[in-house]
Order: structure tokens, then C-alpha cells, then sequence
């Protein structure tokens, strides 16, 4: 091989990037090899070329194929200073970037959002989904985010993405005012709009945020179980139901508990014996039901209870709802949270179970 067919084979013919990898931009290896006037540049559906001169951006191709040449490279031609129909090789770096979408990009809050709920006030929640993006102006993106490395994948700057994303998500529902128990529903609204708000931010970088999904919003699992008691209660009506619910699953707990042994048993007995006695006075007519005159009490009157008025202490009777001697209205019964008994108004903590009140 002669001298000249040894420097025209360092000459570069053919400029190309198949894609087989996740990179979002791609360095032909160019190195000190120059690249030969009249060349064959090949770009392909999804990817775009980028000349760069001394880092400087050039010229940008987009799909298709071309014959390197003073006509379609004018940005270079006037920075090199090059001549009409100049034919000599000449040296440039060339970016290949992926303009397709990546898809299946994850986000999820690393530490919990804090927000305002109307019902259970300052709760913590979790959120979680996926969104897809894309390269929209190739220039844009290779001058803000990727200088001058000899490659660049999704991961690189997926971290980066994943905060922006969260920062609008905590800010877009803290706005939005949803009752927690009601943002379920929401899900598809406060997607459509969280894209609408990300998307100039995405637009700042050169990228085009093609798709974005909420998939799930989660409480922590205290708040949980106070929904679940809350529906519980709500599902039962009024206390007296509440307590017939409640003994109702002793007895289906110490039914599927056969190693509970005595206390499984004695569980169930006392359940039962709850439940029938529960029964038993819902069955039984009312102490105000209107006897025959004629029929004579059995036995003599039993003293009445009575509750001293929070106000001058005087006692209450059951049937009076205001003080006879001050007209302070009678204290409202408290009941416990826990076990569902009775509380009087000075009680601090739950005499049947001992919750504090």
C-alpha cells in the first residue's frame, strides 16, 4: 500500500450510529481521524447529528442522508472559513442524540410530602408513578445538560428529573386542596395537570416531557388504621350498632383462633354474653312505655341517679337536660374510643379499659 493509500484509508466515508443501546446522545468515534469532504452521513428515524467545531455547535441534521458538503454544512463553512466547493478533509466532533421517547422512567417520593388534610389534618403521604420524555431540540439539550462527554444514558440524568418531578408533585397537590380520601379519583385530573406544569421546566433543557402517570398515593399505616376504624363506625351507625359490630368480630376472631385455648374460650363467652345482653335491652320496651294505672310497682322505688351540674354541682336527673338551679345545660356524654363504654365529663381516662381520654 503507497503512502497516499494509507492517509486516504485514515479519511472518514461513512458516518453512522445504529442504536442499540438506552444512550441519549452518542460521540462518533471521530478522534484524530478527519473526516473526508463528500462523505455519507446516514441519520435515522429517531436520532439527530450534531457538528461541533472546537465545542463549539455547528450544524444539525435530522433523519436522513447527506453528501458532506460546503452547501449543506453552512455554520461549519463560515467557521472554518472555507472556500466554495472546498474538498479537503477536515476535522469535527459528531454527536449522534436519540430523539425518541424513553418510556417506563420511574419516580416516587423519597421522604414523605407533609399536606393539610380537611378531615385528618397535617398527614404525611407517599406518592409514586412513571413518565416518559424525549429529546426535543438536540442543540438545546447537548449545551445544557450533556457537554462534552463521549456518551450519555436516561440514568445520567434520571436522578435529576425524579426531583424536579417530585418538587412539582408535593407543590401541585398542596394547591389542589383534595381531601385525601377523595384524591384517588383525581388521579388521571392531577396527572394531565402536573405535565402541563413540568413541561417548561422540561422545555428549559431541550427535552419534551411526552407522558406522565401518578399509579398511587399512599398514607402511612397509623392514618390507614384510623380510616379503617372511622369507616368501621360509620358503617355501624351509632354506638349501640358500633358495639354489636365490635363483639360480633371477638367472636369471629376467637372462633379462627383454636390455640387460644381457655382465654379463646372465655374471649368468646364474655363476647357472647355481651352481644345477648346487648339484644336484650334492644328487645325490651321503652322505660318510658305508659304502665296500667290499676297495676301496683312490684317493689318500692329505687333511689333516681343523678349527675352533679358541671356548673354549681347540683344533681341532674336522667330526664332533666338543664339545671333547675343555675339552667347550665347538662354535660354531653362522652363515650371511650377504645372499647366504645360510657365517660362522664371529669373522667380523664377510660375506667373499663383505661385509654387515656
Amino acid at each position: 500500500m503507497g503512502l497516499f493509500s494509507f492517509i486516504k484509508g485514515q479519511f472518514i466515508e461513512v458516518i453512522e450510529w445504529t442504536d442499540d443501546t438506552n444512550e441519549i446522545v452518542h460521540q462518533f468515534p471521530v478522534y484524530d481521524k478527519a473526516i473526508k469532504m463528500g462523505a455519507r452521513l446516514t441519520v435515522r428515524e429517531s436520532q439527530a447529528a450534531i457538528f461541533l467545531n472546537e465545542g463549539q455547535i455547528a450544524d444539525v441534521f435530522g433523519p436522513g442522508t447527506y453528501t458532506l458538503s460546503t452547501q449543506n454544512m453552512p455554520v461549519l463553512t463560515a467557521l472554518k472559513s472555507w472556500k466554495y466547493a472546498f474538498n479537503s478533509p477536515f476535522k469535527a466532533d459528531v454527536y449522534f442524540v436519540n430523539t425518541r421517547n424513553f418510556t417506563d422512567q420511574k419516580w416516587g417520593t423519597t421522604n414523605p410530602i407533609m399536606m393539610r388534610d380537611p378531615e385528618f389534618g397535617a398527614i404525611r403521604m407517599r406518592g409514586f408513578g412513571s413518565y416518559a420524555f424525549r429529546v426535543q431540540d438536540p442543540a438545546l439539550f447537548l449545551k445544557e445538560i450533556f457537554g462534552t462527554q463521549s456518551s450519555f444514558g436516561s440514568d445520567q440524568i434520571g436522578g435529576y428529573l425524579k426531583s424536579v418531578i417530585v418538587s412539582g408533585v408535593s407543590d401541585l397537590i398542596g394547591e389542589a386542596k383534595i381531601p385525601i380520601m377523595d384524591i384517588a379519583v383525581q388521579y388521571d385530573e392531577l396527572s394531565s395537570a402536573l405535565r402541563t406544569k413540568l413541561e417548561p421546566i422540561f422545555n428549559g433543557m431541550g427535552l419534551s416531557l411526552s407522558g406522565f402517570f401518578i399509579e398511587n398515593i399512599s398514607l402511612p399505616e397509623e392514618v390507614e388504621k384510623m380510616i379503617d376504624r372511622k369507616s368501621s363506625m360509620s358503617i355501624a351507625g351509632n354506638l349501640d350498632q358500633y358495639m354489636k359490630f365490635q363483639a360480633a368480630e371477638s367472636l369471629r376472631d376467637a372462633a379462627n383462633n383454636p390455640d387460644s385455648g381457655l382465654a379463646g374460650a372465655g374471649a368468646s363467652l364474655g363476647a357472647g354474653m355481651a352481644m345477648g345482653q346487648m339484644f336484650n335491652q334492644a328487645m325490651k320496651p321503652s322505660a318510658d312505655a305508659v304502665e296500667p294505672q290499676s297495676a301496683a310497682p312490684a317493689h318500692p322505688a329505687s333511689p333516681v341517679d343523678t349527675e352533679p351540674c358541671a356548673q354549681c354541682g347540683h344533681g341532674l336527673k336522667p330526664s332533666e337536660k338543664f339545671c333547675p338551679e343555675c339552667g347550665t345545660p347538662r354535660p354531653e356524654k362522652k363515650f371511650c374510643t377504645e372499647c366504645g363504654g360510657s365517660l362522664s365529663s371529669t373522667m380523664k381516662f377510660c375506667p373499663s379499659c383505661g385509654n387515656k381520654v
